[in-house]
């Protein structure tokens, strides 16, 4: 039996066994590996390895050591909120772009989407220097700030959601051969899907929990909440290609190969790291 046939034997064992009906497996998709390191140092011969890699574009660095053949490199970009570190902090603040900081991330500060400054910073400096510098495309990260904040308090954040599509819809109308990565974002899929090219359910089967601060498997029904809105984008977006990312210790490889038996056999591409996202770690060899 072929490994890709075993795997997806082994997730239907797996799937009745948590209770998770088994047509939610898809058919398998063409296999593809990609992965994530915000590091400054990331290996070459590991990181050639990978078809797609989201990469930290603020090093110092050339990314070219980095390319695999025909690999697509994406310059991270957070859309919700930015660290305190990052040079146009001051500005934004001045512009009164900014809120309060992310709880599980102090060093974060939330940004007003609808604020025309971080509009125009985004579309004008931001995404242009990431591209500048070689990279394939963006990975937007931290759009499902935008459904938080309009949930929290609605009469001060309302727009929200709508603010952020018309920033990926400005985003694919400004630069549109780039290859744009969006980081769950599922309030705004069912109008950004045709805009993006990717989507990506983090945390679908394992996350980290900050309070107990270990790694943990989400529940049958939140994995299922994220598979469903996966799926429906890509009936929206026929063209659009599904990642996942778990976090799990890898040294537990056991556990780190049936995750990723189990992602792919439901027709998602998946990589599995540490919270950190430090370094590239390869797929454990079975």
């Amino acid at each position: 039996m072929s490994a890709m046939a075993t795997d997806r034997r082994s997730l239907l064992v797996g799937l009745a066994a948590i209770g998770l009906p088994a047509r939610l497996v898809s058919a398998v998709p063409r296999r593809w590996r990609w992965g994530v390191d915000y590091s400054a140092t990331s290996d070459p011969v590991v990181a050639r390895d990978f078809d797609l890699l989201v990469l930290e574009p603020d090093h110092s660095r050339s990314i070219a050591p980095l390319r695999g053949p025909g690999s697509r490199l994406l310059g991270y970009i957070s859309l919700g909120e930015i660290e305190r570190s990052r040079p146009f902090v001051d500005q934004l603040d001045r512009a009164e772009a900014l809120r309060a900081p992310n709880p599980n991330w102090p060093d974060a500060r939330l940004v007003d989407l609808r604020h025309p400054a971080w509009r125009s910073l985004v579309l004008d400096q931001l995404i242009p220097a990431i591209l500048a510098k070689g990279y394939d495309g963006i990975f937007m990260d931290t759009l499902d700030n935008a459904e938080a904040m309009e949930q929290a308090d609605p009469s001060r954040n309302g727009g929200m959601v709508a603010a952020a599509v018309d920033v990926v819809r400005a985003i694919r109308a400004r630069f549109p051969g780039i290859t744009i990565m969006m980081n769950r974002g599922y309030a705004l899929l069912p109008q950004s899907a045709k805009f993006v090219d990717l989507v990506l359910g983090e945390a679908m089967a394992t996350r980290w929990n900050f309070k107990t601060s270990r790694y943990e498997f989400t529940s049958p029904e939140d994995w299922t909440w994220q598979a469903d809105r996966l799926r429906g984008a890509k009936r929206a977006n026929p063209a659009l290609e599904l990642a996942t990312l778990d976090y799990w210790e890898p040294t537990d490889e056991a556990t780190v190969t049936r995750l990723y038996a189990r992602e792919r056999a439901a027709g998602f591409q998946p990589y599995v790291a540490t919270l950190a996202l430090d370094r590239l770690i390869p797929e454990p060899q079975s």
